[in-house]
Parts: C-alpha cells; sequence; structure tokens
C-alpha cells in the first residue's frame, strides 16, 4: 500500500499539528453555529456558508459544498445534524484533485527510469519558493534518489546564495551562474549536468516576477524549449509554489500563474502557521491542479505529499461538531 492508505505515525503527528490552527477556526464556529439545533436547516447551512467562506475556502468551492449538501438534505428529508461531520468529510474530499502520477499513487520514491524527473518551480518571492525545493531534494535524497538543483532565478542574487545554503545542507549537487545570467542557460547546464551523471530528479528554481506577466510567460518558455533539446519530456511537472497563510492572495496568484503557463501541480506552504487552511481546499477546486506537497513546519522533513484523504480527516479528527 503506498502513502495514499496509510501515513506514518510522524507524518500524521504532524499533519495534525499543522493544521491545528485551521482545525480550532473552523470547528469552534461550527460547533456554536449547531447550539440547539437537531436537524439541518437553512440556519445552519447560512452559518456554515459563513464560516466556510471565512477559513478561505472561497466563495465558488463553498457555494458548492452547501449546494450538494442541500441536495442530499432534500434527498434523504431528514439528516441531523450529527451527520453534518461526515457529509462534509465526503463533499469537501470530492472537490479536491486526486495527487497521482499517471494512475500511481505518488510517494519520494518515484521517478523510477532512466530519464530525470524535471521540475520546473514556479512562484513569487516570499511564499517559500526555495526552502520548498530545499525540502524536496531532502526528501529525494531520503528515499535514495540522486538529486540536481539548478538556479535559474537569476533575478536576485539572494535567490542564488539561498539555493546554495539547501544545497550544502542536503548534500545535493546545485549548478548556479551569476546574477544576471539567463535563466535558460542555467536551466540547459542543470539538465545537462543531470543526464551526464545519471540523476533521477532536476528541479530548478525560477524567478518570481508577476508585476511583468509577458516577461516571465517568455522566460518560462524559453527554459522549456532549451531543456527539450536535452529531454524532450522536459519538463515532467511545473510546481507552482504558494503561501496558504495568504488566503485569497495565494488564489489570485494562482491565478496569474496558470495564465502565464502551464502550472501542473501546487504546493502549499505555511500551513502550521495559518488557521486559512481552507484555501487549499478551494484552490484544489478553483483550478484543478492537485496539491502536490504541503509544508507543515520549519524542519527539512516537514514537507509532505499531499494526500487529501487524510487532509479531509485530519480536518475532522477528534472533533464532534454536533456536540453542544
Amino acid at each position: 500500500m503506498g502513502i495514499f492508505s496509510f501515513l506514518k505515525k510522524s507524518d500524521k503527528q504532524t499533519l495534525n499539528q499543522g493544521l491545528q490552527k485551521t482545525k480550532e477556526s473552523v470547528f469552534s464556529k461550527i460547533s456554536k453555529a449547531l447550539i440547539g439545533k437537531s436537524t439541518i436547516d437553512d440556519d445552519v447551512l447560512d452559518n456554515l456558508e459563513e464560516i466556510l467562506i471565512g477559513a478561505d475556502v472561497g466563495v465558488d468551492t463553498t457555494l458548492k459544498i452547501i449546494d450538494r449538501i442541500q441536495q442530499r438534505v432534500a434527498k434523504d428529508k431528514y439528516i441531523s445534524t450529527n451527520e453534518l461531520n461526515t457529509l462534509l468529510k465526503e463533499e469537501i474530499s470530492s472537490l479536491m484533485q486526486e495527487n497521482v502520477i499517471g494512475n500511481e499513487p505518488l510517494d519520494f520514491s518515484f521517478p523510477k527510469g532512466d530519464v530525470p524527473y524535471v521540475i520546473l518551480v514556479v512562484g513569487v518571492n516570499g511564499v517559500g519558493k526555495t526552502t520548498t525545493i530545499g525540502k524536496l531534494a531532502y526528501q529525494f535524497k531520503q528515499a535514495g534518489k540522486k538529486v540536481v538543483l539548478g538556479a535559474a532565478d537569476t533575478f536576485r542574487a539572494a535567490a542564488i546564495d539561498q539555493l546554495n545554503i539547501w544545497a550544502q545542507r542536503t548534500g545535493t549537487e546545485i549548478i548556479a551562474q551569476q546574477m544576471g545570467s539567463d535563466p535558460a542557460s542555467v536551466a540547459y547546464d542543470t539538465l545537462k549536468s543531470a543526464l551526464s551523471k545519471k540523476a533521477d530528479v532536476v528541479i530548478i528554481d525560477t524567478a518570481g516576477r508577476l508585476h511583468n506577466k509577458i516577461g516571465l510567460m517568455n522566460e518560462l518558455s524559453k527554459i522549456k524549449k532549451v531543456m527539450q533539446k536535452l529531454v524532450p519530456t522536459a519538463p515532467n511537472e511545473v510546481l507552482l509554489v504558494l503561501d496558504a497563510s495568504t488566503g485569497q492572495n495565494a488564489i489570485e496568484q494562482a491565478k496569474q500563474f496558470t495564465q502565464a503557463t502551464e502550472v501542473s501541480a501546487l504546493a502549499l506552504t505555511k500551513l502550521d502557521g495559518t488557521a486559512k487552511g481552507g484555501v487549499v481546499i478551494g484552490i484544489s477546486d478553483m483550478f484543478k491542479i492537485p496539491v502536490r506537497y504541503i509544508g507543515l513546519g520549519e524542519q527539512m522533513q516537514d514537507l509532505q505529499i499531499f494526500n487529501r484523504e487524510a487532509f479531509v480527516e485530519t480536518l475532522f479528527e477528534n472533533t464532534s461538531i454536533a456536540e453542544k
């Protein structure tokens, strides 16, 4: 069985602790909204709608959840507030994209094959992009994979320096040039080095400049073209990193980046420091892009592969929202 069937005990604990602020914020409010109620009525649904929007699930996704619960209540005629827990879990899980590669559940032991798996990482400065790359390198190395990093965010010297620090921490090879170098040249050299050394995973950092969307689009397009001269399938994944604690701002960034390039996966950082964990649900539903990884702390091992079932179960775990 893979990580989608069972999380390790340590991962479960990290997930539970990381979502604690969201759990406390959302469920304490739902519990209060249900005081004196025995069935799911319009008042309960109105309160639930307000709570989910407040948790940054997003208006459109919240309305979908409410509408689906309304339909089930109308069909079954009588649904007690005790059943709301189950209904929410089922409907929320059904709206989120499954996190798989092909038809296979994802874990850090992939990829399997001769050609390196190339991850192009995008996102604005300050969201935890470089840290996520470092944590990814650590997790892949722990799984026995050979990893090469590419410092293609040549717009900022600090970005190159930060990635160098993470490469040293994780014992990972890094390909870097001077600030102001052509990002596509760095990406090409990174992939060329990875091929010569038979690396399993290539992770390439890019500049996160949204104020010039056309420039960003052209830059990412050029990076892809030069890499495809070496590996026609590259990049295998365009990973957008978002800061979950920014709530609706993260959704706006996702809109901008999905317009600028073909984003195929998401990483949500800083979930442990926010009560806005509902943004994970909204983003997955709105953009129909799987959340690939979630950041739940500052340690290298605190980046987890996202499991929608485990995420939803943890949100509702040890919580009876119908308790008075």
